[in-house]
């Protein structure tokens, strides 16, 4: 009996772990300019097998840091949107047993990013992009005159403090 929690405890530090490590190669291969897809293919390849091996990794499960390392990972498929869409599936089913289970912010980012991904509109406001002519702007909203009771729902800032951030982040990013 003992022995069995012992390894159930070393299963979850494993799987903490790799999902860290995974999210660790993720931004600094993003952070260095040099943007790699094989880093994103191998990441999404990994955390297939952990969700079919586990579930999806509730901050219950691995704590919120890897839990959140999970989600970046999945954000960061877009090679696969498919994939995409069984995470946020995923992440709501856990989120409706257990609101403490997945980052409501987390919902809301991969939710416009699989609609985005899919060719229609985004609810949150958390996707931009720069045009044929560099403009920098969000991606079509649906509904936007309800947009910021959406975003407070999931737990985010005003669309206009979030895309004066954004426009900030772009300039910098652009030096």
């Amino acid at each position: 009996m003992i022995e069995e929690g012992h390894n159930k405890i070393n299963e979850r530090i494993n799987l903490k772990h790799r999902l860290l490590k995974m999210a660790i190669a993720d931004q600094r291969m993003r952070q260095s300019g040099a943007m790699d897809r094989s880093v994103d293919e191998k990441n999404t390849e990994e955390l297939k097998e952990i969700i079919k091996n586990h579930g999806w990794p509730t901050v219950e499960k691995v704590g919120g840091y890897a839990s959140n390392a999970a989600w970046l990972i999945a954000q960061h498929a877009d090679h696969d949107p498919e994939f995409q869409a069984e995470c946020l599936v995923l992440m709501k089913a856990e989120y409706e047993k257990d609101r403490k289970s997945v980052n409501p912010k987390n919902i809301a980012y991969l939710e416009d990013r699989v609609r985005v991904n899919t060719g229609r509109p985004q609810l949150y406001g958390t996707q931009f992009f720069a045009d044929e002519n560099g403009v920098f702007q969000a991606r079509p909203i649906e509904d936007p005159e309800n947009l910021d009771e959406r975003r407070r729902g999931a737990g985010l800032s005003s669309f206009a403090d979030y895309e004066k951030n954004m426009r900030e982040m772009n300039k910098k990013y652009r030096k």
